[in-house]
């Protein structure tokens, strides 16, 4: 069988296909369409017409690739962007209507907890997981036997066009005191994978991270392109990405920070993969 979903972010909509069996689940394609719905919720609290209408064309042409690929089962979700949006229940119906598909809006907790399907989420001691994305950022925490869970409106398109607020800023602050013993940050997203890519890296020490950082910030986006071959949507946002993670690696004094290929789409695939099936399964490595 095969098992599809659809992450609509902030920056862009991203699907995953995957092939499974009773016992295995397996990523054998993937598509990224950088539409930036945050552009417009942002600057204009709501999702134009325009917007509107590129995310419908954009979903159809996934459905169409759905059909030729024979996919049995999926699942559309949207993140951040229409969450905050004031028009979003009529941008979900305007879109349902046209696809015949439901499209699930989901908070920012669930959006964190669903890190827990990460096939290491719950392996090793004292380490974060943190998807910094467009809008907001969520972080997933395992220890004690016990899910730590939280999501803040802080995000890489959010902070470009200076709508983060300090009080988010604070509260993120004063969440973080409580885990003081967190070494390793493990960062879900293109941004951090990016970032740790450019210097040939899915692991860096925090002295290395602040000193990158620092010469990316000294780039503007014509020359990251240039020197790095960011696309443009990639170019303009990662700094502002980064930042989050630099602010969270100073208050905690982290050591490690490593970089995975997870995110949303993954969990969703997983977290249907489990409904459809209930006997024993092996998740696919996070190469």
């Amino acid at each position: 069988m095969k098992i599809a979903s659809v992450d609509i972010g902030t920056n862009a909509v991203k699907s995953k296909i995957f092939k499974t069996t009773p016992t295995s689940i397996k990523y054998i394609d993937g598509i990224r369409s950088p539409i930036r719905l945050g552009s417009d919720v942002f600057k204009k609290g709501k999702i134009s017409e325009k917007k509107l209408d590129e995310l419908s064309k954009t979903l159809q042409k996934y459905q169409r690739k759905f059909k030729k690929d024979k996919i049995d089962q999926y699942e559309i979700v949207a993140t951040s962007a229409l969450r905050n949006s004031s028009n979003s229940e009529d941008v979900r119906r305007s879109i349902e209507n046209k696809i015949e598909q439901p499209i699930r809006i989901i908070s920012g907790l669930e959006e964190a907890k669903l890190i827990s399907f990460h096939p290491e989420a719950q392996q090793g001691k004292n380490k974060m997981f943190i998807d910094v994305g467009g809008g907001s950022t969520e972080i997933y925490i395992y220890k004690s036997n016990k899910h730590f869970v939280q999501s803040f409106q802080l995000g890489g398109v959010r902070l470009m066009l200076k709508k983060d607020e300090i009080s988010e800023w604070k509260r993120m602050e004063k969440w973080l005191k409580n885990y003081k013993d967190i070494k390793t940050v493990i960062g879900l997203g293109g941004n951090i994978r990016s970032f740790l890519n450019i210097h040939n890296s899915k692991k860096m020490k925090k002295d290395s991270f602040h000193e990158n950082f620092k010469k990316l910030n000294e780039l503007n986006i014509k020359e990251k392109i240039e020197k790095y071959g960011f696309a443009s949507d990639r170019a303009d946002v990662i700094g502002f990405a980064m930042q989050i993670y630099e602010k969270i690696i100073k208050q905690l004094d982290i050591k490690t920070i490593q970089s995975t290929k997870w995110g949303v789409s993954d969990s969703i695939a997983v977290k249907t993969f489990h409904e459809i099936y209930s006997d024993k399964i092996s998740i696919y490595e996070d190469k």
